[in-house]
C-alpha cells in the first residue's frame, strides 16, 4: 500500500498492520480500525484533512472493505471526502463514521453519493446532527439505492418529518433489514411517529431489526407497534426502550407474542411495566410463546414477584435463553430464584447481567457486563470489542457483519 509523510503516525502504523495482513495472504475482509475512542493505543483524533489523506489511499485498494472512522473530528470536511470515496472505491461494504460532528450538509452529500453505489452494505451515521434536511435526504436515498442493508441514524436529531419518510420510504424498500430510528427530536403528544412507523411494519415484510429508542412511546404508541406486529412477518429484533410504556402497553405485547413467531429479541429497558407487566408477559412466555430468544426489563420498576414470576416461565419455556433484569428491585425470593436458575444450568452466566454471591447464608445478585448492545457506544478497555455476551441482541439476530 502506498504510504504517505502527511499522514498521522498511528494511521499509518495501521496500514502497516494492513499491508501485513495482506502480505500473509489475507487479501479480503479486511476493516481498517481507525476509531479515535480506542484505548488500547495511543492516538489523535484524525481532522476532515487527515481523512482526506486517507480516502486518497484507500480509493484503489481492493482488499479493504470495511472502514471505522468513529469519534473523530471528520466535519462536513470529512463527509465530503467520505462521499467521494464511496464514488471511487467499489470494495467498501461497511462504513461506521459515527459522533463526527458531521452537520445537515455533510449529510446531504454522504446521502447523495448512496444515490449510484452499489456496494456499501452498512453504514453508521450515529450522534452526527444531520438534523431533519439531513434525514430528508437519506429518506429520499433509500428510494433510489437498492444495496444498502442496514443503515443506523440513532441520536441524529431527526424531526417528525424525516422519521415519517422513512416509514414511507420503507413500505417500499426491500432491501433495507436494519433500520435505527433512536431518538428522534419529537414535539407533541400525539405519538406520530410509533403510528407511521406502525403502519410500515404492517406493510414491510422484509425488515428484520428496528430500533425505536426514545420515541416517547406511551401505551396508545405499544398498541399501535402490536397491531402491526400480528400482520408483520419479518421483524426479529425489536427495540423500544428508553420509552413510557406501562404495564397497559405490557398487555398488548403479551398479547401478541401469543400468535408472533418472529420476534426473537425485545428490549424493554427503561420503561414503567411494573409488576402487573412483567406478570402478563411471563404467562405468555411460559405458556404460549417459544420463538423469543432474549428479554431485556432493566429498570422497569419490577419488584420480586414479577421478577420471580418471569424466572419462572424459563423454567417452562425451552426457547427464552437470555434475560437481562438489573436496575429492578430485588428481594431475596429474587436473588434466589435467579440464583437457582444459573446454578440448575437453565440461564447460562454469559446470557444475564446478574451474578449470584452469598454473604452470611443469604443470596444476593451482582451485575456483571453482559447485555444486548453494551458496546453500541463505546469499546471496551480490556478483552474482546465485540464479545456475545455483552453484545448477545447483535449475536443472537445478526443484522451484517457488524454491530
Amino acid at each position: 500500500m502506498e504510504k504517505s509523510q502527511e499522514i498521522k503516525p498511528f494511521i499509518l502504523h495501521i496500514l502497516q498492520e494492513v499491508d501485513e495482513e495482506i502480505e500473509k495472504g489475507r487479501l479480503e475482509g479486511i476493516t481498517l480500525n481507525v476509531a479515535g475512542n480506542s484505548r488500547l493505543m495511543a492516538i489523535e483524533r484524525v481532522t476532515g484533512e487527515d481523512f482526506g489523506i486517507l480516502c486518497r489511499l484507500l480509493k484503489n485498494n481492493p482488499y479493504i472493505n470495511g472502514l471505522d472512522v468513529r469519534y473523530n473530528l471528520l466535519s462536513d470536511i470529512g463527509a465530503c471526502y467520505a462521499a467521494k470515496l464511496l464514488q471511487k472505491q467499489h470494495n467498501l461494504t461497511y462504513l461506521n463514521l459515527m459522533f463526527n460532528d458531521i452537520g445537515p450538509e455533510g449529510g446531504e452529500v454522504i446521502a447523495k453519493a448512496l444515490h449510484k453505489d452499489t456496494t456499501l452494505k452498512h453504514l453508521r451515521m450515529t450522534g452526527n446532527k444531520i438534523e431533519n434536511k439531513g434525514g430528508m435526504y437519506f429518506a429520499a436515498m433509500l428510494q433510489i439505492n437498492s444495496s444498502l442493508e442496514k443503515l443506523d441514524l440513532g441520536d441524529c436529531d431527526l424531526g417528525m418529518q424525516s422519521v415519517i419518510a422513512f416509514a414511507t420510504v420503507l413500505t417500499q424498500n426491500h432491501t433495507i433489514k436494519g433500520l435505527n430510528l433512536n431518538r428522534p427530536i419529537l414535539y407533541g403528544e400525539q405519538e406520530e411517529s410509533t403510528v407511521h412507523l406502525g403502519h410500515m411494519l404492517k406493510e414491510n415484510q422484509w425488515l428484520v431489526e428496528l430500533r425505536m429508542c426514545k420515541h416517547d412511546i406511551k401505551n396508545c404508541g405499544m398498541k399501535q407497534l402490536c397491531d402491526a406486529l400480528y400482520l408483520n412477518r419479518s421483524l426479529r429484533y425489536l427495540d423500544v426502550s428508553c420509552n413510557k410504556v406501562t404495564q397497559d402497553g405490557m398487555v398488548c405485547l403479551a398479547d401478541v407474542l401469543r400468535s408472533n413467531t418472529t420476534l426473537e429479541v425485545i428490549d424493554l429497558s427503561f420503561n414503567r411495566m411494573e409488576n402487573a407487566g412483567a406478570k402478563y408477559l411471563s404467562d405468555t412466555l411460559a405458556s404460549h410463546n417459544r420463538t423469543l430468544k432474549a428479554l431485556s426489563v432493566v429498570s422497569n420498576n419490577i419488584e420480586g414477584e414479577g421478577l420471580v414470576a418471569l424466572s419462572q416461565s424459563m423454567k417452562t419455556n425451552p426457547t427464552l435463553s437470555n434475560i437481562y433484569i438489573w436496575g429492578n428491585k430485588f428481594d431475596e425470593a429474587t436473588c434466589v430464584a435467579y440464583s437457582d436458575l444459573i446454578h440448575m444450568g437453565r440461564l447460562k452466566p454469559d446470557n444475564t447481567d446478574v451474578e449470584p454471591f452469598v454473604v452470611d447464608g443469604h443470596v444476593y445478585l451482582a451485575e456483571v457486563s453482559n447485555g444486548l448492545k453494551r458496546h453500541y457506544y463505546w469499546i471496551p478497555g480490556y478483552g474482546a470489542a465485540c464479545s456475545q455476551s455483552s453484545n448477545a441482541g447483535f449475536t443472537l439476530v445478526p443484522v451484517g457483519q457488524h454491530l
